[in-house]
């Protein structure tokens, strides 16, 4: 297929593979380090949560092998909604994704309001004195402008995001160089008495920890819900995930032991702007303002790129009869699904109002049962119950990579605390009576045949 060709659903395929890592790469760090390193250091008790980034990578990697095998079989705009269809219509008909859709209109959005209360807590260093409704005004007219950015065709799209993207390196890289120009290995590798033994920080830390570093991960598979723009997708796919993740990881490594090594852990763990503060005892007061700059561009990268891969899930749904008929309409000439991008933005704005903490637990709560865990139940029905279905690329080690997830999200999901878990079921139940009173009028199981 061409370059430029157009899809059966009227998608052009013009995302490449150095675009679709750059939007994995550009929706995956964005803010999210920059917040979330004192929330790990304190958590964790000390410069040891560098590893509690080197077991999310590990949980990464394994989840990430479930999406390059689903993303390059199963190719469709919508990512999981495909793959829970594919895999589950047969037993309970269209339930699964029915829940994904229902559950992805609450964490994707909220993904991305957490680069939008980051990209605020940034600005506060830029801007002192900011007030908290002052705060929460910018965050709002943040999203109004990524959504208005995204409203054109998607190769104009995909220049932008790569822009975007080299902001992102731009401001990971300086800080990381700003570190290691001032390194100190007694501050990055001292670690409190006692970190590792039975009961100590690092263990109790873990659970919340992990949390903290599946946040900070997430992305690696938005350019799969953008599957029916990919070009060749049953190789760009999979080497856009893996290549994403292994990428962020070691920017990650170095970022982490970088401030860790410049601050005092105790003082990165009460920072809310950890790398500006990197910047300016390294560089000085100005060049940690201009480079906060940068910072703040690049969690508005990261809103940019969720809401342009979020908004296809909504989309495929309703195309499938299984949303709101208005969110399957594509922008009539610049071919893009502008109704639930502006319901996505909608859901952005209202999330950005609440604490980060809050968000993060809430969102985690959300996505693993119907994404994380049912999709990896998804690609073990799918290897038995259609064999011959072509798979470009096939999973590295299989099972192992599936137990691995399996494991790893049911830890994630018991750390994440007892309100966000029972919110999450709480939202599944609502959803579940949404699909029967569904099905019911449509007259499909279980109150009809199932598909054939």
């Amino acid at each position: 297929m061409t370059g430029t060709a157009t899809t059966n659903r009227g998608f052009e395929r013009r995302i490449g593979p150095w675009q679709a890592t750059a939007i994995n790469m550009t929706q995956m760090c964005g803010i999210g380090p920059f917040v979330t390193i004192p929330t790990m250091v304190a958590v964790m008790g000390g410069p040891q949560a560098v590893l509690g980034w080197l077991v999310g990578a590990l949980l990464a990697v394994a989840d990430g092998l479930v999406w390059a095998e689903l993303g390059a079989a199963l190719p469709g705009a919508g990512g999981s909604y495909v793959y829970l269809r594919e895999a589950f219509q047969h037993r309970t008909g269209r339930l699964m994704p029915f829940l994904f859709a229902w559950t992805a209109m609450l964490f994707i959005p909220l993904i991305m309001a957490t680069g939008v209360i980051g990209l605020v807590s940034y600005l506060g260093y830029l801007v002192p004195g900011l007030l908290p409704w002052q705060g929460r005004v910018i965050g709002v007219g943040v999203v109004a402008l990524a959504v208005l950015l995204l409203y054109r065709r998607i190769g104009e799209v995909t220049r932008l995001t790569t822009a975007l993207f080299a902001v992102m390196l731009v401001s990971v890289l300086s800080v990381v160089v700003a570190a290691y120009t001032h390194f100190d290995a007694d501050l990055a590798f001292t670690f409190p008495d006692g970190a590792f033994a039975a009961g100590g920080p690092f263990w109790t830390g873990l659970g919340a920890g992990l949390v903290i570093a599946v946040y900070d991960y997430l992305g690696y598979n938005t350019a799969a819900y953008l599957g029916a723009e990919v070009r060749d997708p049953g190789r760009t796919l999979p080497r856009a995930v893996l290549f994403s993740i292994l990428g962020i990881m070691a920017l990650y490594l170095l970022l982490n032991l970088g401030v860790l090594g410049v601050v005092p852990w105790q003082e990165v763990a009460s920072s809310t702007s950890v790398a500006s503060l990197v910047l300016e005892r390294s560089w000085g007061g100005a060049a940690a303002r201009v480079f906060t700059v940068c910072i703040v561009v690049t969690a508005f990268g990261s809103v940019f790129a969720g809401l342009l891969g979020g908004s296809r899930v909504p989309f495929h749904a309703a195309r499938d009869g299984l949303f709101l008929p208005w969110f399957g309409r594509l922008h009539p000439r610049l071919r893009f699904p502008h109704v639930a991008l502006v319901a996505m933005g909608a859901v952005t704005a209202v999330g950005s109002l609440f604490t980060l903490q809050d968000v993060i637990n809430m969102l985690t709560a959300a996505f693993v049962i119907v994404q994380s865990i049912a999709q990896v139940v998804a690609l073990v029905v799918l290897r038995c119950r259609r064999p011959d279905l072509p798979r470009p690329y096939r999973q590295w080690l299989y099972p192992l990579p599936c137990v691995v997830a399996l494991v790893g999200w049911a830890f994630v999901y018991y750390s994440a605390g007892l309100r966000p878990v029972l919110l999450s079921l709480g939202w599944l139940v609502v959803g579940t009576l949404a699909f029967l009173l569904w099905a019911r009028r449509q007259r499909t199981w279980p109150f009809g045949p199932l598909p054939a």
